[in-house]
């Protein structure tokens, strides 16, 4: 087998991998959505199953998404390999361009405009807040986000427990949501002394990322890494099959 039947087999199974994982991923979505009451009736049976289960509804427009995304994909660089198209070959190049341009841009915000991101996440922040002291208790869906969160990170609020003061939840039953509670008190009352040591979900996001920096950086890496061979093998094929045909 010669360099470019290596590239070519490589880049077909490569690229059926991503199609299959993006076909599974698809098709979940699909399930989630048509069938959710039948999801959700079955998990909530389960002893212990948080009443936040009902947000499952919402994952599913997540996962049909990526899926399409990763289907597209792995359809044009396997059918590009396979039948040697110039054009299905240009097409996945420029997508994993497209994604990988959005990633580096992405990365040099964060890095030289940091003060103006962390004036957007405060900004953000502020319109979190408000919507947490207007809807939170009321609005049955930005409770269970919310509840859903602060349960996975083991956090209060946005900033701190103090975000919740004159919402709904708060006026109506006199009590903080258990899990800004130290040891998540049933009934969580405004006792600084427990209150205050949970940290709010921004901080807790914040840290969590500073103590997984190391993990973060080599997965982007390795992503950037995949994303750049799989354009340079593209490219590299996109040339071969024009000079053969030359």
């Amino acid at each position: 087998m010669g360099c470019f039947g290596f590239l070519k087999a490589m880049m077909f199974l490569f690229n059926g991998i991503i199609f299959l994982a993006g076909a599974a991923i698809l098709g979940v979505g699909i399930w989630v959505k048509v069938d959710s009451g039948s999801i959700l009736g079955l998990l909530q049976n389960i002893d212990g199953a948080p009443s936040e289960l009902e947000q499952v509804q919402n994952v599913g427009y997540l996962l049909i998404a990526v899926g399409a995304v990763l289907l597209i994909l792995g359809f044009l660089g396997c059918c590009g390999a396979i039948k040697e198209s110039r054009c299905m070959l240009l097409m996945f190049f420029v997508i994993i361009l497209i994604v990988f341009i959005a990633e580096v841009a992405g990365a040099i915000v964060l890095l030289v405009f940091k003060p103006l991101a962390e004036n957007l996440i405060d900004k953000f922040g502020t319109e979190v807040v408000e919507s947490i002291k207007k809807d939170f208790g009321k609005n049955k869906d930005l409770t269970g986000l919310f509840n859903t969160t602060m349960t996975t990170l083991n956090c209060c609020g946005f900033y701190n427990y103090t975000d919740f003061a004159g919402s709904p939840f708060v006026n109506d039953l006199n009590t903080y949501p258990e899990q800004c509670c130290e040891n998540n008190l049933p009934v969580c009352t405004e006792n600084i002394a427990y209150l205050s040591k949970v940290p709010g979900c921004f901080p807790a996001l914040v840290k969590l990322i500073d103590d997984n920096s190391v993990i973060i950086i080599a997965v982007a890496l390795g992503i950037a890494a995949l994303e750049l061979a799989a354009m340079i093998v593209s490219m590299v094929m996109y040339c071969k099959i024009g000079s053969k045909r030359d």
